[in-house]
């Protein structure tokens, strides 16, 4: 027998599935710590199995898995020197590049930094398994910055021993090559993949080459222990980055670069290299498991500020450079009880993340030559330590199923400035805050539960908010976290034995919103000064129309409001103006047909609302837009060797769309359109050993 999460505390799933006619939901384990069927559990939380995320897909970005998921907006700005940007209920709607305010994890292992800033392009989407999406007041229960949770799983190396390589060609000079092998018995796995991606991009000064690495080896000491050591790397090397335009920018040439961007040349480098370790271990009274996680990331970014402006002594400059060590562990213990006709699980733990910069900032400039590394202008050691321990307890009762959690939240910014010309930026800063949850989820019947939840959230400064927020665009250690109370209710159906349907309302005050005091020379001023209200409904319907023809259905509605008003960069922000980032409404639709094996083919459609830009909501909104996206895929087999093959066309009706906003760019350059029509074609063959 084969240890799997959380196997341990599985029986009230199997039982109820044993007694209902209706298949429940997967299993998850986000949200709860242990695995359990997301039918059951008092919040919403979807699964994406690797089929559906990837196939028909280039496997590039993150943001091609995730449209069937409501409440998540997932914007491909074309610029991978800024990554994608992800909200979940407005969470994270504001960063500027980047993901913030949601939780980001990979086998367990944060992709965002104890900040809460985070990037998604460390992940290699060719080795997953499942998607996990966890939004609501049950996402605080993985600490501060968690707005929502991300989490996704690689799988284990199983089976015969195969090798396989892909390739592809598409639109705008874009080609990425893959080559893997993996394998396993019941007693070790091992996964090893390596791809290669490059484009000219959409727009121009957009280019980008990505080389990613992952390797995985799974070991099973017996039946009751599983160990997984893996290892990542990403290397992107002088990705260019062609920033935002103006709306007139927009209109005159969507495919132009800022013309500060080609001044400059800005541009941007990223190593990144991560160990990891996940341990499991199931006893007679419970199960142990363990993360270890250690790291180094190295960025050089050039950027486009004016000469003139870092003429100011305080300013650090146009060129950041630093190198990042970071590491973490994270236990916990999960201890079901047997109480006769109920089952008590308890889960503890404590997460332990740290990350130190050693960071640089320097001219762009030497002479009259612009784009280059110039004199030193910012020296500085930057260490963020977050410490958590929490408890959750979930209670099943038959039809009655109890959840609730209590962490606190620890978490601490130093600063050591050893470049004194402009100031001495050095302190610390330290954030607590305890954040509970409850939820509760009742069956009215086997095919519909009905369940509501209430949580406290914490989301505090990033580092980059924090560096120029003080006193003359020094550190600002008087900034506040914001804070935020959510409530949801929603029921979980089965119209039929083949059709899901999820239905959610939710509200969120927040307290102390993070916004823009000011904006100019390049460096943004944040303030705790707006308290916001977000209101919404999601609805999503998964449906096996026949044997041969899938659907799946996404919807969003949100009224994101300032509900105070308060002043930012001169100007008065009205209660009752919108948040910037957050379209209203949302919709995702997907019809998939597969007539025989080896074919299928579907088609998708997306409608995004217009976008605010800014918080007085005056300058131009980007327009609401709805595209459709066609795909077919083939495969053969001949002996041991299977083939596949893509076909793709995003963008079938080839309009003019803005894909992302820059929210409050101080120079007006809000607008990042995105691609017209575009194709794209792949190929790839695996071979099985005997």
């Amino acid at each position: 027998m084969r240890l799997h999460l959380g196997s341990l505390v599985l029986l009230p799933g199997l039982a109820l599935a044993e007694q209902s006619p209706y298949e429940i939901d997967e299993l998850v384990i986000t949200g709860s710590r242990y695995q359990a069927s997301g039918w059951q559990l008092p919040f919403s939380v979807n699964r994406i199995d690797a089929e559906q995320a990837s196939l028909g897909k280039p496997g590039v970005n993150l943001s091609e898995a995730l449209g069937s998921v409501p409440g998540l907006v997932v914007q491909n700005r074309q610029n991978y020197a800024q990554d994608l940007q992800v909200s979940s209920r407005g969470f994270g709607a504001r960063s500027a590049f980047g993901i913030r305010g949601i939780k980001l994890l990979a086998d367990g292992v944060p992709l965002s930094n104890p900040d809460g800033q985070g990037q998604a392009a460390t992940f290699d989407l060719d080795t997953l398994e499942r998607i996990e999406v966890l939004r609501g007041p049950f996402a605080s229960v993985y600490g501060s910055n968690s707005g929502g949770v991300i989490q996704l799983f690689s799988r284990d190396g199983e089976g015969a021993p195969k090798v396989s390589v892909d390739t592809s060609q598409a639109a705008y000079g874009t080609s990425r090559t893959r080559i893997a092998a993996e394998g396993g018995n019941d007693k070790a796995g091992f996964i090893i993949n390596r791809s290669h991606f490059e484009t000219d991009g959409y727009r121009d000064h957009s280019a980008a080459i990505l080389e990613k690495t992952f390797a995985k080896l799974t070991l099973y000491p017996d039946d009751l222990s599983k160990l997984s050591l893996s290892f990542s790397e990403l290397d992107q090397n002088d990705t260019e980055d062609p920033q935002g335009l103006t709306w007139q920018q927009a209109q005159s040439d969507r495919r132009a670069a800022a013309p500060s961007a080609l001044e400059f040349n800005t541009r941007k480098t990223v190593d990144h290299r991560q160990l990891a370790l996940n341990y499991e271990r199931s006893f007679t009274a419970g199960t142990w498991q363990s993360t270890l996680y250690s790291g180094t990331r190295r960025v050089i970014q050039y950027q486009s500020i004016p000469v003139a402006v870092q003429g100011n002594p305080s300013h650090s400059g146009g060129v950041i450079d630093f190198e990042r060590r970071f590491h973490g562990i994270g236990n916990r213990w999960i201890q079901p009880f047997d109480l006769g006709s109920s089952l008590l699980t308890l889960t503890a733990g404590l997460d332990y993340d740290f990350s130190r910069d050693d960071r640089q900032g320097y001219e762009n400039f030497v002479g009259s030559t612009l784009g280059v590394k110039g004199n030193l202008r910012r020296d500085e050691r930057n260490e963020v330590t977050s410490l958590s321990p929490y408890i959750q307890t979930a209670w099943q009762l038959g039809k009655l199923d109890l959840q609730a959690g209590l962490r606190h939240s620890q978490v601490e910014f130093e600063v050591d400035d050893r470049f004194l010309g402009n100031g001495d930026d050095s302190g610390s800063v330290t954030y607590r805050e305890l954040t509970p949850t409850l939820g509760a989820s009742y069956a009215l019947l086997p095919e519909l539960n009905i369940y509501a939840s209430w949580g406290k959230g914490l989301e505090t400064p990033t580092l980059n908010e924090l560096s120029y927020s003080g006193p003359d665009n020094s550190f600002g250690f008087d900034l506040k976290p914001a804070t935020s109370e959510q409530i949801e209710v929603g029921l979980k159906a089965r119209l039929a034995e083949t059709t899901s349907l999820q239905l959610a309302l939710f509200q969120i005050d927040t307290d102390d919103e993070l916004v823009v005091e000011s904006a100019s020379g390049g460096r943004s001023r944040f303030q705790n000064a707006a308290q916001t209200r977000r209101r919404g409904v999601e609805l999503a319907v998964e449906s096996q129309l026949s044997e041969t023809l899938r659907a799946n259905l996404a919807y969003t509605y949100i009224d994101a409001i300032y509900s105070k008003d308060f002043t930012s960069n001169g100007r008065l922000i009205e209660d009752g103006n919108h948040l910037p980032g957050i379209p209203a409404r949302t919709l995702f639709g997907e019809l998939t047909w597969q007539p025989r094996e080896g074919f299928s083919t579907a088609i998708e459609g997306l409608y995004r609302s217009k976008l605010y830009v800014e918080d007085s909501n005056t300058a131009k909104a980007a327009p609401s837009y709805a595209l459709f996206n066609w795909q077919a895929r083939f495969e053969q087999s001949l002996g041991a060797l299977t083939f596949n093959q893509v076909l793709r066309i995003d963008n079938l009706l080839d309009r003019e769309y803005i894909g992302s906003v820059i929210v409050g760019d101080g120079n007006g350059r809000f607008y990042e359109p995105g691609p017209e029509r575009a194709w794209y074609v792949g190929a790839g063959m695996q071979y099985q050993f005997d």
